[in-house]
């Protein structure tokens, strides 16, 4: 039986790269982030709740080298982020994505919710 993903599990395909890209923890948030409009730092940080300015930084600066997102400074403190029209052609999926979970994150939430009572249940029989 042949893989229906084809080459997409071998280490060098670029159909992995892309997936190893928008995987990552932050990635997702940060270009639905700058999905409508350009964005300062401080924005993005105060817009993603629980990323540090450092990692906004660092997945900014890797969205960049991807060709995603780019950076316009006018000034040294005047620096915005945008997508780029790469960047632009995944909105669409992460919104099907953010709908998708608005939908089903508490049926998500409750399971592991159960399966962490039944754990710790297990957890307190006697052996």
């Amino acid at each position: 039986m042949q893989n229906a993903a084809g080459p997409a599990f071998l280490a060098d395909c670029p159909t992995r790269l892309a997936v190893e890209i928008i995987s990552e923890k932050w990635a997702v948030l940060v270009l639905f982030g700058l999905s409508h409009q350009p964005r300062r730092h401080g924005e993005l940080v105060d817009l993603i709740g629980g990323i540090s300015r450092k990692v906004l930084t660092q997945t900014l600066r890797r969205l960049q080298q991807y060709g995603l997102v780019e950076r316009h400074a006018e000034a040294p403190r005047q620096v915005e982020y945008s997508l780029t029209d790469l960047g632009q052609t995944l909105v669409e999926p992460i919104e099907v994505l953010t709908n998708w979970a608005r939908d089903h994150g508490g049926a998500i939430a409750d399971f592991q919710e159960t399966a962490e009572a039944a754990t710790s249940a297990q957890a307190d029989q006697p052996t």
